[in-house]
């Protein structure tokens, strides 16, 4: 009986114990071992997760609550997300680099009862967590120590994992849209279960695999698809606090798959020291996250024998799509859907179209979210009559079934892996004193694979220089936000309409970042 049937006929849907099933099988072998070389076993994985279950259900946190977090990569992180998956609690993940003004948006919206924060934040988080509700702010740091860790480590191993039903949410993480305002996007404990259980049959993943790490934990693909991959299947990883280039070609030679966005590649073949004798011991190589250049696969294969497998996924959804473990791989698709996963092209009318014709991506299965937080006419405009889901990806199917994403509906800027909403950006700029108004776009660059510009028009009698705009930006938004390129226009282009026409200034400044 394969994984899937098995969870199938058990009645319980949390996440944590079709995971346990593994850990517990592999209780005295190594789950992750870091990068200085600290080995963490499947029975201290196991148990470490108990102690934050009890410890933060024991301060009264009940299942469904959110449990906010802002923090470095690390084990004890990591324990945290497993120990509110075994409590039943709602993981709400935040990337470090958000500001004060971002996080008061999420804290706010999230009510959290807790929130977990690195030790240097806070100042800043704690007064936010008040206002916001929250009972309590926690620190854990880089190191997994802190108020949290303090509280967590006397605490009773023994807890007890609480069972969950399909559609009880496993956490909440947020995607902005045009709009500018973060959407909370539910994913339940049968979204991650069932995706998880389709990626380790897809890919092959056994007990025998070590995975190389070295992704962030704070979204879908470092903490859904890597890490459960590895416990769903029983296999070993190799955890890098965060991506070094020197680090991954170190420590490949032990491995046996890697995960990465397609800058991660870049670089690796920007280092002459990346060679085929590195890649020896790999078996599969993964990309996702933002689209992979065609030369960037070749020349991949090229230098190592390897073609890497992209796949196509979103926080809504998980993975929907992936090019086959066995079979041909194509270069610049993002390969077939996923056992259980429909995709559909339509038109602007919804009417699916032929193969091969450019439309709609949408997408139904047990991966996708059950809708957006508190936004149920959102919800609601984001799916159809029969289920699928609306991505604001423009695509096709060619006559094998593979698909290829050629744009995006939404103008989303994807730099480095991370998801860039040019509308939260343009209404920050626009606040600026002497700022008339502007647009963001991604145009080429060669690291990151797009890189922010901001095209700004002065107001009446102002001057503007590069500097303001981007000192500004450093001082308020995330880094990866910030853009990379100003460029000071008198007017920008219109349509009869009046829309922006930003496909004009792609291409005006495509080389801008070269």
């Amino acid at each position: 009986m394969s994984t899937q049937e098995r969870s199938m006929n058990c009645n319980d849907f949390n996440l944590y114990t079709h995971f346990r099933t593994h850990m517990e099988a592999r209780a005295g072998k190594e789950f992750l071992c870091t990068g200085e070389g600290r080995s963490i076993s499947y029975e201290e994985a196991d148990q470490n997760a108990a102690k934050y279950a009890q410890f933060l259900s024991d301060l009264g946190a009940e299942p469904g609550d959110r449990i906010s977090v802002q923090v470095e990569k690390s084990p004890d992180c990591l324990f945290l997300y497993l120990g509110c998956l075994r409590a039943g609690l709602v993981f709400h993940p935040l990337n470090p680099g958000y500001r004060k003004g971002e996080l008061d948006y999420f804290l706010h919206n999230a009510e959290p009862t807790f929130v977990v924060c690195d030790p240097t934040n806070l100042d800043v988080i704690s007064p936010i967590a008040r206002s916001a509700g929250a009972r309590h702010a926690f620190t854990l740091d880089a190191t997994g120590r802190g108020t949290l860790y303090d509280g967590a480590c006397n605490t009773d191993p023994g807890f007890d994992t609480i069972p969950r039903e399909p559609n009880d949410l496993a956490a909440l993480l947020y995607s902005s849209g045009t709009t500018g305002v973060p959407k909370g996007i539910m994913l339940t404990h049968a979204n991650l279960l069932r995706n998880t259980e389709a990626l380790v049959a897809a890919w092959g993943f056994t007990q025998n695999d070590r995975l190389l790490h070295a992704l962030p934990i704070f979204h879908v693909h470092g903490l859904f698809v890597a890490i459960g991959c590895a416990l769903m299947s029983g296999a070993s990883m190799r955890w890098l606090q965060s991506y070094d280039a020197r680090q991954v070609i170190r420590f490949l030679p032990e491995c046996t798959v890697f995960m990465g966005v397609p800058t991660y590649y870049t670089r690796l073949l920007s280092d002459p020291s990346f060679t085929d004798e590195v890649t020896a011991n790999i078996r599969l190589f993964v990309s996702g996250s933002a689209p992979l250049l065609q030369e960037t696969f070749d020349e991949f294969e090229s230098r190592t024998g390897h073609r890497i497998l992209e796949r196509y996924g979103m926080t809504e959804t998980n993975m929907n799509t992936s090019n086959p473990l066995d079979g041909l791989r194509k270069a610049g698709t993002v390969g077939p859907p996923l056992p259980d996963v429909d995709v559909r092209i339509v038109d602007d009318n919804g009417v699916q179209i032929c193969s091969g014709e450019i439309g709609n991506i949408q997408v139904r299965g047990p991966n996708v979210f059950i809708g957006y937080w508190k936004m149920p006419e959102k919800t609601a405009e984001d799916f159809t009559e029969d289920g699928f889901f609306n991505t604001g990806d423009k695509g096709q199917i060619d006559n094998d079934g593979y698909v290829t994403i050629v744009g995006r509906a939404k103008d989303l800027v994807i730099t480095g892996g991370l998801n860039v909403y040019p509308k939260e950006i343009e209404q920050f700029i626009d606040g600026i004193d002497g700022v008339k108004e502007s647009a963001i776009i991604g145009v080429p660059h060669a690291d990151f694979g797009e890189g922010v510009v901001a095209v700004v028009v002065p107001a009446a009698g102002h001057q503007l220089v590069e500097q303001d705009i981007v000192g500004a930006c450093k001082n308020d938004l995330a880094s990866f936000k910030v853009p990379k390129g100003v460029v000071i226009v008198d007017e920008l282009p219109r349509n009869a309409m009046g829309k922006v026409q930003k496909n004009v200034l792609r291409e005006s400044y495509r080389d801008l970042l070269s």
